[in-house]
């Protein structure tokens, strides 16, 4: 299918450039502690390490709770990210339900397995607690534009996801990553993105920060222009996650200035936005506080 067509939209590489210049160079005259605690509240606090333990995943949990204690004045982070297997840890020690518990599914981060332990392992991440639950498109079915069977998995996963939800009685966000650095071109961001959504995703998600091109200010544009121009046409709000290489508080400000953009600044809320991230908190802090700051 040809999604461009369908929804009226082909990204222009020149001026998707010159409109993400425009916002760039503004950045020093947009930055406050108001917007920088904004993208701290849209963090999805990420571990995804091979030597993750269910003692490291408490530790990171533990410095969450003690956020309300030692910063009063600070929003919790959106959610922490953890591998599946780390589910029940996060909701057994989180310090409120409204702290999220993310995680990735669809054998991350390759996606290189059987579609029915893709499904699976999204039926065990809910049922261990999963308040989101993070896929990657099936690249090896969309590059070779086979895009039925790739947004055929997308549907699979989510109705498994929303069955295993209903039983518990409690809404899972699904979030795809597109894994952009992967698809290259603006076109190809642009047919995955709408692939995504028609599918079922309730965000698409650049990266998986596990390749060696992950999100970029042209892949972000070019998916919230896919998500204002989805919204036109079926009236259905798609959020959007930035993750993957987003480590200093300039790096969220571009992503929250180009969210805030394209699709205007109600959007750039915990509800429809986020940033994936492993190293950012300390430096949003310390931008904050102007001073070095090593909480996580």
């Amino acid at each position: 299918m040809d999604y461009l067509k369908k929804y009226g939209y082909s990204p222009v590489e020149e001026e998707v450039a010159n409109r993400i210049q425009k916002v760039a160079s503004s950045l020093e005259g947009l930055s406050s502690p108001e917007v920088l605690k904004k993208c701290f509240a849209l963090m999805d606090l990420t571990t995804l390490k091979s030597n993750d333990t269910v003692a490291s995943v408490s530790k990171l949990v533990d410095k969450v709770n003690r956020l309300p204690e030692e910063y009063p004045d600070y929003p919790l982070p959106a959610s922490v990210c953890v591998y599946p297997n780390f589910a029940s840890v996060v909701r057994e020690r989180r310090c409120s339900p409204e702290l999220h518990v993310t995680t990735v599914a669809s054998c991350f981060p390759s996606a290189q397995s059987f579609l029915e332990v893709k499904v699976q392992e999204c039926v065990l991440a809910v049922r261990n607690g999963a308040d989101e639950v993070d896929i990657v498109l099936a690249l090896n079915a969309f590059l070779a534009e086979d895009y039925d069977a790739a947004a055929n998995e997308i549907v699979q996963m989510k109705q498994a996801i929303d069955a295993e939800a209903a039983r518990q009685g409690r809404p899972v966000v699904l979030k795809v990553i597109l894994e952009t650095g992967l698809l290259v071109t603006p076109e190809r961001i642009a047919q995955a993105s709408f692939l995504a959504m028609e599918a079922g995703a309730d965000f698409i998600k650049t990266s998986t920060g596990k390749v060696e091109v992950n999100a970029t200010p042209t892949a972000a544009w070019v998916m919230c222009e896919c998500i204002k121009a989805f919204y036109a046409k079926t009236g259905r709000k798609v959020g959007f996650k930035a993750a993957g290489g987003i480590s200093n508080d300039r790096d969220a400000l571009l992503y929250y200035y180009i969210g805030a953009t394209v699709l205007g600044k109600e959007w750039v809320d915990k509800a429809t936005f986020r940033f994936g991230v492993s190293r950012l908190g300390n430096s949003l802090m310390g931008a904050i506080e102007q001073k070095t700051v090593n909480f996580f």
